[in-house]
């Protein structure tokens, strides 16, 4: 017998305010968008919101191909398997795989089992250095971790090169149980953050909020933000800034 799904009487802890989104999976919509076939996005943030980048969560049954992007595309697989192919190389991105294609390279992807991937999208700004990016394929699990200023409980791995060529920075942070930020951080920079394992408190403005594994967060510029781990299992996030461009767009 079915039983339906008990009424929670409009309760969540999802919350909008004019400087930050918690959006959590209860309050997730899925939408198809064109040219993609056999994938369900769920539109976590986009300009419409404010924000100068797009990201979404892709869910693929096998066989289901995204469409080619407008703008640079950032990919990160969550589940499942997908295969990638630009300038005649293919790789297959099991878990923890990323890629980034930058704007107007001719790519396919599809899935090869059911998955999901991390998708950010952003419109390319031109570096006064005149240095191309390229297309960077690889695996989280690859990437050496870095302590954050120094606290080996707080450990980030940087999938992006920091280099002029590139416009945005996309990152895995992990934390030991009950590490956490040691400063309350407020900068010109916006994220889109998507909680991969563990939880926490965030601290988003001037609110405070328990968030956990499936969790997506957009922070606009400026919003003040800090966050500390709960729990006995680390917890992880993957998170995007906009990086090393002048605030004037020079």
């Amino acid at each position: 017998m079915h039983h339906p799904h008990p009424h929670n009487l409009g309760a969540t802890r999802s919350s909008l305010k004019s400087d930050h989104l918690l959006q959590t999976p209860d309050t997730f919509i899925r939408t198809p968008l064109n040219g993609a076939m056999g994938v369900d996005f769920i539109v976590h943030v986009a300009p419409r919101l404010g924000a100068e980048f797009t990201q979404m969560t892709a869910e693929f049954v096998p066989g289901g191909t995204l469409a080619p992007a407008s703008a640079q595309r950032f990919l990160y697989v969550l589940e499942g398997e997908l295969s990638l192919e630009a300038k005649g190389v293919s790789h297959t991105l099991a878990p923890g795989g990323f890629a980034y294609l930058p704007e107007g390279t001719p790519h396919t992807i599809q899935a090869t089992t059911k998955a999901r991937a991390a998708l950010i999208e952003k419109p390319y700004e031109l570096s006064a250095e005149s240095v191309e990016p390229q297309i960077i394929v690889g695996n989280e699990a690859d990437v050496t971790a870095a302590p954050l200023m120094g606290d080996e409980s707080l450990r980030v791995r940087s999938l992006m090169p920091d280099s002029p060529a590139y416009d945005f920075a996309v990152n895995t942070m992990t934390y030991d149980p009950g590490a956490a930020l040691g400063m309350v951080e407020i900068h010109v920079m916006e994220h889109g953050l998507l909680i991969l394992e563990g939880g926490g408190i965030y601290r988003l403005g001037d609110s405070w909020y328990p968030v956990e594994a499936g969790d997506f967060i957009w922070m606009a510029p400026y919003c003040p933000q800090w966050f500390g781990a709960l729990g006995k299992q680390p917890a992880k996030y993957l998170i995007y800034k906009d990086w090393r461009r002048h605030p004037l767009g020079e």
